[in-house]
Protein backbone atom coordinates (compact mmCIF):
# COMPACT_ATOMS: atom_id res chain seq x y z
CA UNK A 1 0.00 0.00 0.00
CA UNK A 2 2.53 2.47 0.98
CA UNK A 3 6.46 2.31 -0.14
CA UNK A 4 8.60 5.24 0.76
CA UNK A 5 12.33 5.26 -0.44
CA UNK A 6 15.07 7.98 0.23
CA UNK A 7 12.00 10.40 1.76
CA UNK A 8 13.95 13.36 2.86
CA UNK A 9 12.40 16.83 3.84
CA UNK A 10 14.78 19.78 4.69
CA UNK A 11 13.27 23.02 5.79
CA UNK A 12 15.11 26.79 5.34
CA UNK A 13 15.03 28.49 8.96
CA UNK A 14 16.94 31.72 9.24
CA UNK A 15 19.27 31.00 6.62
CA UNK A 16 20.09 27.79 8.03
CA UNK A 17 18.80 24.15 7.14
CA UNK A 18 16.84 21.87 9.42
CA UNK A 19 16.62 17.98 8.63
CA UNK A 20 13.23 16.68 9.28
CA UNK A 21 13.50 13.31 7.56
CA UNK A 22 16.95 12.25 6.60
CA UNK A 23 15.85 9.95 3.34
CA UNK A 24 13.89 7.13 5.03
CA UNK A 25 12.76 3.69 3.04
CA UNK A 26 9.84 1.87 4.80
CA UNK A 27 7.07 -0.24 3.43
CA UNK A 28 3.34 -0.69 4.57
CA UNK A 29 1.42 -3.55 2.93
CA UNK A 30 -2.03 -3.38 2.26
CA UNK A 31 -4.49 -3.86 5.45
CA UNK A 32 -1.58 -3.62 7.82
CA UNK A 33 -1.61 -2.16 11.46
CA UNK A 34 1.23 0.27 11.46
CA UNK A 35 2.13 2.50 14.91
CA UNK A 36 4.48 5.07 14.10
CA UNK A 37 6.69 6.15 17.50
CA UNK A 38 8.93 8.99 18.39
CA UNK A 39 10.37 11.93 20.39
CA UNK A 40 8.66 15.65 19.81
CA UNK A 41 10.21 16.79 16.58
CA UNK A 42 11.44 13.55 15.34
CA UNK A 43 9.88 13.85 12.43
CA UNK A 44 6.56 12.21 12.58
CA UNK A 45 4.01 14.70 11.38
CA UNK A 46 6.59 15.74 8.35
CA UNK A 47 6.05 12.23 7.62
CA UNK A 48 2.38 12.29 8.20
CA UNK A 49 1.85 14.75 5.86
CA UNK A 50 3.98 13.43 3.25
CA UNK A 51 2.04 10.00 3.43
CA UNK A 52 -1.06 11.98 3.38
CA UNK A 53 -0.17 13.97 0.14
CA UNK A 54 -0.68 17.60 2.30
CA UNK A 55 3.10 17.98 1.49
CA UNK A 56 5.99 16.97 -0.62
CA UNK A 57 9.31 15.82 0.38
CA UNK A 58 12.90 17.54 -0.63
CA UNK A 59 13.66 14.50 -2.26
CA UNK A 60 12.52 10.36 -3.03
CA UNK A 61 10.01 8.64 -3.63
CA UNK A 62 6.52 7.67 -2.52
CA UNK A 63 4.56 5.40 -3.88
CA UNK A 64 0.78 4.66 -2.77
CA UNK A 65 -1.24 2.24 -3.77
CA UNK A 66 1.26 1.27 -6.73
CA UNK A 67 0.97 4.96 -7.98
CA UNK A 68 3.75 7.47 -7.83
CA UNK A 69 2.09 9.96 -6.41
CA UNK A 70 4.52 13.28 -6.80
CA UNK A 71 4.83 12.84 -10.49
CA UNK A 72 0.93 13.74 -10.61
CA UNK A 73 -0.16 16.96 -10.97
CA UNK A 74 -1.46 19.34 -7.64
CA UNK A 75 -5.02 18.39 -8.94
CA UNK A 76 -4.20 14.70 -9.14
CA UNK A 77 -2.69 14.50 -6.11
CA UNK A 78 -6.01 16.12 -4.26
CA UNK A 79 -7.95 14.03 -6.12
CA UNK A 80 -6.09 10.90 -4.79
CA UNK A 81 -6.51 12.22 -1.07
CA UNK A 82 -10.23 12.72 -1.01
CA UNK A 83 -10.76 9.13 -2.54
CA UNK A 84 -8.24 6.88 -1.05
CA UNK A 85 -7.26 8.53 2.02
CA UNK A 86 -8.92 9.32 5.74
CA UNK A 87 -7.98 12.11 7.93
CA UNK A 88 -8.15 11.81 11.20
CA UNK A 89 -6.21 14.07 13.70
CA UNK A 90 -5.82 14.76 17.62
CA UNK A 91 -7.86 18.23 17.64
CA UNK A 92 -10.85 16.51 15.45
CA UNK A 93 -11.03 19.51 13.38
CA UNK A 94 -14.59 20.02 13.49
CA UNK A 95 -16.06 22.86 11.83
CA UNK A 96 -18.09 24.33 14.87
CA UNK A 97 -20.75 26.02 12.81
CA UNK A 98 -22.38 22.94 11.20
CA UNK A 99 -23.96 19.76 12.69
CA UNK A 100 -22.56 16.72 12.84
CA UNK A 101 -24.05 15.08 9.92
CA UNK A 102 -22.66 18.37 7.98
CA UNK A 103 -19.03 17.51 9.00
CA UNK A 104 -18.98 14.05 8.02
CA UNK A 105 -20.64 15.13 4.90
CA UNK A 106 -17.78 17.46 3.97
CA UNK A 107 -15.51 15.20 2.30
CA UNK A 108 -18.44 13.71 -0.15
CA UNK A 109 -19.56 17.95 -0.94
CA UNK A 110 -15.81 18.13 -2.27
CA UNK A 111 -16.49 15.36 -4.38
CA UNK A 112 -19.35 17.05 -5.93
CA UNK A 113 -22.13 14.61 -4.61
CA UNK A 114 -25.24 16.55 -3.87
CA UNK A 115 -27.02 14.27 -1.88
CA UNK A 116 -24.47 12.73 0.76
CA UNK A 117 -26.62 12.33 3.88
CA UNK A 118 -27.33 8.73 3.25
CA UNK A 119 -23.83 7.93 3.22
CA UNK A 120 -22.85 9.95 6.26
CA UNK A 121 -25.81 8.51 8.47
CA UNK A 122 -24.52 5.23 7.49
CA UNK A 123 -20.54 6.18 8.43
CA UNK A 124 -22.27 7.59 11.72
CA UNK A 125 -24.08 4.02 12.76
CA UNK A 126 -20.36 2.11 11.99
CA UNK A 127 -18.67 4.73 15.07
CA UNK A 128 -22.37 4.44 16.64
CA UNK A 129 -23.03 8.60 16.80
CA UNK A 130 -26.24 8.37 14.61
CA UNK A 131 -28.03 9.79 17.53
CA UNK A 132 -26.28 12.70 17.19
CA UNK A 133 -26.23 13.17 13.83
CA UNK A 134 -28.32 16.84 14.64
CA UNK A 135 -26.17 18.00 17.20
CA UNK A 136 -23.29 20.76 16.74
CA UNK A 137 -19.87 19.95 18.17
CA UNK A 138 -20.00 22.04 21.53
CA UNK A 139 -22.85 19.63 22.62
CA UNK A 140 -21.26 16.50 22.11
CA UNK A 141 -18.23 15.23 24.00
CA UNK A 142 -14.48 15.05 23.10
CA UNK A 143 -14.62 10.77 22.49
CA UNK A 144 -18.34 11.25 20.38
CA UNK A 145 -16.58 14.61 18.61
CA UNK A 146 -13.35 12.54 18.04
CA UNK A 147 -16.10 9.28 16.62
CA UNK A 148 -17.24 12.12 14.74
CA UNK A 149 -14.03 12.95 12.86
CA UNK A 150 -13.19 9.17 12.23
CA UNK A 151 -16.93 8.66 10.63
CA UNK A 152 -15.62 12.07 8.12
CA UNK A 153 -12.68 9.86 7.53
CA UNK A 154 -14.69 6.96 6.67
CA UNK A 155 -17.24 8.02 4.36
CA UNK A 156 -15.27 8.44 1.39
CA UNK A 157 -14.28 4.66 2.04
CA UNK A 158 -10.75 5.24 1.92
CA UNK A 159 -7.91 2.50 1.64
CA UNK A 160 -5.68 4.04 3.76
CA UNK A 161 -6.63 5.96 7.08
CA UNK A 162 -3.88 8.31 8.98
CA UNK A 163 -4.43 8.85 12.47
CA UNK A 164 -2.05 11.46 14.35
CA UNK A 165 -2.17 11.20 17.89
CA UNK A 166 -6.53 10.07 17.83
CA UNK A 167 -6.75 9.88 20.96
CA UNK A 168 -4.00 12.52 22.61
CA UNK A 169 -6.98 14.90 23.79
CA UNK A 170 -9.04 12.04 25.26
CA UNK A 171 -8.91 9.95 29.10
CA UNK A 172 -7.87 6.37 28.90
CA UNK A 173 -10.50 4.90 28.98
CA UNK A 174 -12.35 6.42 26.24
CA UNK A 175 -9.09 6.62 24.02
CA UNK A 176 -8.98 2.51 23.68
CA UNK A 177 -12.75 2.82 22.89
CA UNK A 178 -11.64 5.22 19.98
CA UNK A 179 -8.62 2.56 19.22
CA UNK A 180 -11.10 -0.29 19.01
CA UNK A 181 -12.98 1.65 16.03
CA UNK A 182 -9.51 1.79 14.21
CA UNK A 183 -9.10 -1.66 14.63
CA UNK A 184 -12.58 -2.87 13.22
CA UNK A 185 -11.86 -1.01 10.49
CA UNK A 186 -8.68 -2.42 10.22
CA UNK A 187 -10.05 -5.77 10.60
CA UNK A 188 -12.36 -4.67 7.51
CA UNK A 189 -9.30 -4.33 5.19
CA UNK A 190 -8.46 -0.43 5.60
CA UNK A 191 -4.54 0.01 6.38
CA UNK A 192 -4.13 2.39 9.27
CA UNK A 193 -1.14 4.22 10.32
CA UNK A 194 -1.46 6.03 13.70
CA UNK A 195 0.66 7.87 15.18
CA UNK A 196 1.35 7.54 19.39
CA UNK A 197 3.24 8.08 22.11
CA UNK A 198 1.61 6.16 24.03
CA UNK A 199 3.46 2.62 24.42
CA UNK A 200 -0.61 0.67 25.42
CA UNK A 201 -1.57 1.99 21.85
CA UNK A 202 1.10 1.23 19.80
CA UNK A 203 0.57 -2.40 21.48
CA UNK A 204 -2.21 -2.69 19.51
CA UNK A 205 -0.63 -2.13 16.02
CA UNK A 206 0.87 -5.15 13.56
CA UNK A 207 4.52 -3.52 13.20
CA UNK A 208 5.46 -0.62 15.05
CA UNK A 209 8.17 1.99 13.09
CA UNK A 210 10.04 3.96 15.35
CA UNK A 211 11.44 7.52 14.01
CA UNK A 212 14.22 9.26 15.60
CA UNK A 213 16.03 12.46 14.71
CA UNK A 214 14.60 11.91 10.58
CA UNK A 215 15.33 8.30 10.77
CA UNK A 216 13.39 5.40 10.75
CA UNK A 217 14.25 2.39 12.09
CA UNK A 218 11.37 -1.06 11.86
CA UNK A 219 10.90 -2.83 15.62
Amino acid sequence: MIRAKGLRKVYSMNGSEVVALDGIDFNIGQGDFTALMGPSGSGKSTLMNILGLLDTPTSGEYLLDGEAVFDLSDDERATIRNRKIGFVFQSHNLLPRNTIIENVCLPLYYRGEKHPEKKAISALDQVGLSHRAKHFPNQVSGGESQRAAIARAIVVEPKLILADEPTGNLDSKTGLKIIDILKGLNESGVTLVVVTHDPEIAGHAKNTIRIKDGGLEQA
